[in-house]
């Protein structure tokens, strides 16, 4: 009888004990909240869909912002770009062939040559001219020798200014409408070799920030869409310590707080600053963490670490709120 009683005696001090244990666990569980880290990843993806080319980075990899990290197969890319500076030489050329004279310095130096002949003959002719001019006036030469001198004088200015006419034609470019026209081609070539040059740079893909390679979608060979994502980067300022606090316990925080925050195996002393509070209520977090948790009406608050230290993404963690509220 007495061991009867002692054995209820021992298992009612059990189940007080485990009761206790579970109304301590409770209290406990309500001074802090689950949560976990979470991180914004930063995707480098092409503008142009192919074939990548050169990797240059793998998971885990530190890159730097501006630093090349993969390229996209460009073969057509190049040969677009090489058209477009041909035509842009090409236009030049026939800018440079309307800009200059319409006779090539040869023809201009031959008749300069015919103008020096021609002003020597004008310079005899001139001069025959007023000796017979003189003599008619003295009436020793006839009429029809002074007339056969002033003719003889006038074909020869006709021929000077003939040449002189030739050479000012000569040195004379195209018309301005077509120069214009020139120009313009020209500016349309630049502008089409600058775009071919755009689109062949856009084909090397570079680290949009500072932070440690997460993943690898695509690899050296294979062939990623245009906008589609070949690598993750996680920035070392993109963690968030993400927690979920029940309805009843909402008004014990605020933008601002300053949280504590516990895992296993962490330092001690880390804490978060809260920077974001759902206006939306969940009715399970999608983490999982107990079976309390499913029944809970719960909002998603979002902490930015204080200090240097790193956490795992999807770490598990307690977020302890502080006494006082900001």
């Amino acid at each position: 009888m007495n061991r009867t009683i002692l054995a209820v005696f021992a298992l009612i001090l059990v189940v007080g004990g485990v009761i206790a244990w579970v109304i301590w666990r409770s209290e406990q569980g309500t001074n802090s909240f689950q949560g976990y880290v979470e991180g914004y990843y930063v995707y480098a993806a092409p503008e142009t869909g192919g074939r990548i080319e050169n990797l240059t980075v793998d998971s885990g990899s530190q890159v730097k912002a501006g630093q090349f990290v993969f390229q996209i197969e460009g073969s057509m890319q190049q040969a677009q770009r090489d058209q477009a500076a041909a035509q842009l030489q090409q236009a030049q050329s026939q800018l440079t062939n309307l800009q200059a004279s319409l006779q090539r310095p040869e023809e201009i130096a031959v008749l300069q040559a015919q103008e020096r002949s021609a002003q020597a003959q004008l310079t005899l002719s001139t001069n025959e001219l007023q000796r017979q001019q003189t003599l008619f006036e003295r009436g020793i030469s006839a009429k029809t020798t002074f007339d056969q001198a002033k003719a003889t004088n006038d074909r020869d200015k006709a021929a000077l200014e003939a040449v002189q006419r030739q050479i000012s034609a000569g040195r004379i470019a195209a018309r301005t409408a077509e120069i214009q026209a020139a120009e313009a081609n020209v500016k349309a070539s630049q502008a089409n070799l600058d775009q071919a040059e755009t689109r062949l740079a856009k084909l090397k893909v570079y680290a949009p920030a500072d932070g440690q390679v997460q993943d690898v979608f695509f690899r050296t060979g294979e062939v990623a869409n245009a906008g589609q994502p070949v690598l993750s980067i996680l920035p070392p300022g993109n963690r968030r310590i993400r927690f979920y606090v029940p309805e009843p316990k909402l008004s014990t925080i605020a933008l601002g707080q300053v949280v504590g925050v516990a895992c296993d195996n962490c330092q001690k002393g880390l804490t978060a600053k809260i920077t974001f509070i759902s206006h939306d209520a969940e009715f399970t977090p999608p983490v999982i963490f107990s079976l309390a948790e499913r029944a809970k009406l719960v909002f998603r608050v979002e902490a930015t670490p204080i200090g240097d230290y790193v956490l795992p993404v999807g770490q598990p963690v307690d977020v302890i709120p502080s006494e006082k509220r900001p």
